[in-house]
């Protein structure tokens, strides 16, 4: 690979860590072509974009943009999902590709802009509800004590109303 080439590489795979949101590191050992070209294709609808890396590149890569951190996952055959969104979204899929075709690969690790994750750390966000979820529980959460505090000072307005009624029965009655 000529040096003009592998400077390219470094500079777009700088630019990739430096915009996305979640990175999960992969080894894909064991992965036959196939299965790495669906992986891609299911990967790239749901807007995640998956490279296979070269480990002194993406080295180079991580230290310019200081994520030192990184280098120790370096080792042995590297594929990066790189997400731009949602940080579940990557982890989901790629769990969900691993399980649904008992694919050799594994997870060896992640990153966010502010934090480095382990392989249990990106199996948990796998399992995480989306962001829609959670916002729906948090507004459910508020929700339901207001609406039991309502119901509750208005009780005895319904007691009263209740007997009230009754009351105008029973006059009419006579």
């Amino acid at each position: 690979m000529s040096r003009e080439k592998k400077v390219q590489i470094i500079d777009s795979l700088e630019q990739v860590f430096s915009r996305c949101n979640i990175g999960i590191l992969t080894d894909y050992r064991g992965t036959s072509a196939t299965e790495m070209t669906d992986l891609r294709r299911r990967l790239r609808e749901a807007g995640i974009e998956y490279r296979v890396v070269k480990n002194t590149l993406a080295r180079f890569a991580a230290q310019r943009v200081g994520r030192e951190e990184l280098l120790s996952f370096f080792e042995g055959p590297v594929a990066i999902a790189f997400g731009y969104g949602s940080i579940t979204e990557p982890a989901k899929a790629l769990a969900d590709y691993i399980e649904t075709y008992k694919a050799s690969m594994s997870i060896k690790g992640g990153f966010l802009p502010d934090r480095l994750l382990t392989s249990e750390d990106i199996d948990t966000l796998s399992k995480a509800p989306s962001r829609e979820v959670l916002l729906a529980q948090v507004v459910g959460g508020i929700q339901s004590p207001i609406s039991a505090l309502v119901s509750h000072l208005t009780a005895p307005m319904r007691g009263i109303i209740g007997v009230l009624q009754s009351r105008i029965q029973q006059m009419e009655g006579r």
